[in-house]
């Protein structure tokens, strides 16, 4: 268990179970087909649609048929479940603002750990004298399902890359980590799954509506309980210790396709040096991912209880997740949410990077192009080209499921009291003249130096454009991808977009943030001349930088080139 963990009431004394949310959603919510609508009902399945809406009651229906066991059980599954805080870092974004139609965007968190806390974890992980070390997430993708629920996309950052980590607070030990400079799969022993979460909104601007993570255990529990992945190499591969070269995941595979499970499903997804690099196995996970998805979707586990509960109980062993969704109800909720995309509509990338000018061994974010694609996400543009106006409607059933319970997944998306939108507050901007503002030099990137005088210089245009109190921040300059305002409160919300809107900044680049006291401009590597913010051309669905290494769910012909060495 990791440390920002906390073990559910009535727990059972199962293992660690820390697990992947790629099993959890996909594989208790696939089925969909609950029984025939009532005779001479004109919508098809309706009533049967919902008699399959997850409650205690309907488990006892699907699962063990009297509603008094399947209440115990339903009971006996939340009990397996592990816990933690959603967010415990100091974090800036706001929850995305609602389309047309009322809907916004759920982005979710999967992390791998590493960690070593039990006698099963370090027998499938090795390394006996890391035992009780705090866990790393060597694993990271954060999952973007759409507005719409049409697409999905998701981006998976390699553990060696060099990020800034904010200050996190334990939650268990009250322990606090100041902020750092570091890779970010140290990210998860600094506080927990709730300071990746951080991380990763500091990083991308994205809100994260829930984590899900995963243990060496729990890879395997799963993968026996889909019944095996499919996965491919174009030669015969064994990834073990080499003369110089230690380590190796044990993988050994004949050429072609081949279905892993158990622990060997756990050394596919470990696997780094037999296909050469981390951004190479973060391919390997991605085809692994995409062949579980196919499976499950193959599998109508609806009609088999026996099946049904194999995989809830694996589930929910093998996960532990953002409290805000820690029942079973909600983790089918959201399974069903994902289980309207279809694999077409999946696609899975991994996030540009060069390498590290100040350690060869790690990885920086490749400027201008890993900002394209969390501005895509943040403005929830698909990764994708799929035509939008597909023929193929929506399931009724689905679409009947999303509307009555979207208001239980806004409930349930954050886990703040009051949680924030984009929108901010309706109240109206102070004057101009009256508006404080702080202006602060974040020109400074993984490669660049920063920019002598961007504070100053953006500070005086916005005096020139009526913000008199605008002044300059005399501290040292900061590394800010991007160019933001922040806010620390609400009443400040008006205040700091009218700002933001006078530099041409997009509203979108509006945060609030505990980081700052008063409206606060901060300068990023976008903006590095000029004092009015560049127009950025409005990223178009599919457009994705060359090396993201984009793989569609749906793609079959997917095989691991087998680095030489390591071939037999």
């Amino acid at each position: 268990m990791t440390q920002s963990t906390v073990r559910a009431p009535r727990a059972r004394g199962e293992g660690p179970g820390n697990g992947p949310g790629d099993g959890a959603g996909n594989g208790s919510g696939d089925g969909g087909d609950g029984g025939d609508g009532p005779r001479g009902n004109g919508r098809r399945g309706t009533r049967g649609h919902r008699v399959l809406r997850w409650s205690a009651s309907t488990l006892a229906v699907l699962i063990l048929g009297t509603s008094g066991a399947g209440y115990l059980y339903y009971e006996h599954l939340n009990g397996n479940l592990d816990r933690g805080r959603r967010d415990n870092g100091d974090t800036k974004p706001l929850r995305a603002e609602a389309n047309a139609a009322g809907q916004t965007p759920l982005n979710i968190l999967l992390i791998g750990s590493d960690s070593r806390d039990s006698d099963e974890n370090v027998k499938l992980g090795g390394s006996r004298d890391t035992r009780g070390n705090p866990p790393l997430g060597d694993v990271q993708m954060l999952i973007h399902l759409a507005a719409d629920r049409r697409s999905a996309s998701v981006v998976s950052i390699p553990r060696d890359t060099r990020v800034d980590i904010p200050e996190c607070t334990d939650p268990e030990s009250g322990d606090t980590y100041p902020a750092t400079n570091d890779i970010i799969n140290t990210s998860l022993a600094r506080g927990g799954a709730g300071c990746t979460l951080a991380t990763w909104q500091n990083l991308t601007g994205v809100y994260i509506d829930h984590w899900m993570t995963i243990d060496f255990a729990g890879v395997v529990r799963m993968a026996d309980a889909i019944g095996g992945v499919a996965v491919c190499v174009e030669q015969n591969v064994w990834d073990r210790p080499l003369p110089g070269v230690p380590g190796g995941s044990g993988l050994k595979l004949e050429a072609g396709t081949r279905k892993v499970r158990g622990e060997q499903a756990l050394q596919w997804l470990r696997t780094r040096h037999a296909w050469g690099s981390d951004p190479l196995r973060a391919r390997a996970q991605h085809m692994y991912l995409n062949s579980m998805l196919r499976t499950l979707k193959d599998q109508n586990v609806f009609t088999d209880p026996g099946r049904l509960m194999g995989l809830a109980e694996a589930a929910t062993k093998s996960l532990t997740v953002s409290e805000e969704i820690g029942t079973v109800k909600d983790l089918y909720d959201l399974g069903g949410r994902l289980r309207t995309v279809p694999t077409d509509r999946v696609t899975m990338t991994t996030l540009p990077t060069v390498p590290d000018p100040q350690d060869a061994n790690h990885l920086v974010a490749k400027d201008g192009e890993a900002e394209r694609i969390w501005r895509m996400l943040r403005d929830d543009v698909p990764f994708d080209d799929t035509a939008e106006d597909r023929t193929d409607a929506k399931p009724e059933a689905d679409a009947e499921t999303d509307a009555e319970t979207e208001g239980e997944d806004d409930a349930a998306a954050g886990g703040d009291a009051e949680p924030e939108t984009g929108a901010g507050p309706a109240d109206s901007a102070a004057a101009d003249a009256e508006i404080g503002v702080l202006v602060r030099n974040g020109t400074r990137s993984a490669t660049d130096a920063p920019v002598r005088g961007r504070a100053g210089t953006v500070a005086r245009a916005l005096v020139g454009r009526g913000f008199a109190r605008a002044a300059t921040d005399t501290s040292a300059a900061v590394a800010e991808e991007r160019t933001v305002v922040s806010y620390p409160s609400a009443e400040l919300a008006a205040d700091a977009r009218r700002v933001a809107k006078s530099l041409g900044i997009a509203p979108s680049s509006v945060e609030r943030s505990t980081e700052v006291s008063g409206v606060t401009v901060v300068v990023g590597a976008d903006w590095r001349e000029g004092t009015t913010y560049p127009e950025q051309a409005a990223p178009e669905a599919g457009e994705l930088p060359a090396d993201t290494d984009a793989i569609k769910g749906s793609d079959t012909g997917q095989c691991m080139d087998v680095y030489a060495p390591y071939r037999w």
